[in-house]
């Protein structure tokens, strides 16, 4: 298949466009920077321009069978009025202009976009599945909008699947990244209570899942792309500690992070235990469902 990727430079983008040439798909990555010597892979394609602008670029939508849509500035950073105010336009600025270039009948065109499991807010201990209700906070009512205008695809008769991603675990970046260097330097520990619900998913699991998905046309709609095993966080630090030999019972203050973070704080200090229902019933095996042989196999 013929698959258009934005995003595609970027952590998740850049292994997932990698796993579908060894699947032997066509790939074009839509990048700003199509010359860069350091986002560029072999057998991949690279189209110039701005997902967020409008431009010649839409015309290279309607020549793909799959669309995914990964573009979307990153939630680690602090929320000050004009942060909020680009993590929301870089997500449905892409989004719409993605879909204004499907052509009217898209009916044989998969369309994914990404969401998140921040969809459902802040939770305790309830399992929440696909069809669980959307939050009320920040990122919830953004990833809400966010596929709101994913779903107007639907409307040109294309297949349209929502991927609500966990915390996404892989090498060279991502959560881990900024993880890490604090367990190598004794500060690794749980943040604020530790007891809040973190739900994950191993990098390699989350590119089968697109495999899978692509391959059971039956599934649309929202999918959650996570471990069928989210662990509360002192049970995230207490693996990764072991898997580096660095004690983790050091916790951060949850008023500290507040203090530093603002508001993003609370997506750290609170969570939601989220279960890949629609996957599950389907039949997809996860590689690694659990958290210390996910961290092993990365570290």
């Amino acid at each position: 298949m013929k698959v258009f990727i934005t995003g595609g430079t970027g952590f998740v983008g850049t292994y997932l466009a990698g796993r579908l040439i060894k699947e032997g798909h066509d790939v074009s990555i839509l990048t700003p920077n199509p010359d860069s010597s350091e986002t560029r892979l072999p057998k991949v394609s690279y189209i110039a321009g701005n997902p967020t602008i409008k431009g010649p670029w839409q015309e290279s939508v309607g020549k793909h069978n799959v669309i995914i849509n990964l573009a979307g500035a990153s939630i680690f950073s602090r929320w000050t009025p004009a942060q909020k105010k680009i993590l929301r336009d870089s997500r449905m600025d892409t989004t719409r202009n993605v879909v204004e270039a499907l052509p009217d009948d898209a009916s044989g065109i998969t369309f994914f976009s990404t969401s998140a499991v921040g969809y459902y807010g802040f939770h305790e201990d309830e399992e929440l599945i696909e069809s669980s209700m959307a939050g009320d906070d920040f990122l919830a009512r953004l990833a809400f909008d966010w596929e709101q205008e994913a779903l107007r695809a639907a409307d040109k008769k294309a297949r349209v699947v929502i991927t609500r991603f966990g915390i996404v675990l892989g090498k060279n970046g991502g959560a881990l990244g900024q993880m890490i260097p604090l367990f190598k330097y004794f500060l690794g520990g749980p943040l604020g209570s530790g007891r809040q619900w973190f739900s994950w998913v191993h990098m390699e699991d989350l590119a089968e899942a697109f495999i899978f998905l692509l391959a059971h046309k039956e599934i649309s709609g929202a999918v959650n792309v996570c471990s069928p095993n989210p662990v509360p966080n002192k049970d995230l630090g207490k693996a990764l500690g072991k898997v580096l030999s660095r004690p983790s019972f050091l916790p951060a203050p949850g008023f500290m992070i507040k203090l530093i973070l603002g508001e993003f704080g609370s997506v750290l200090l609170k969570g939601q235990r989220v279960l890949p229902q629609k996957l599950v019933n389907a039949g997809f095996k996860f590689r690694y469902p659990e958290i210390e042989k996910a961290l092993r196999s990365i570290i």
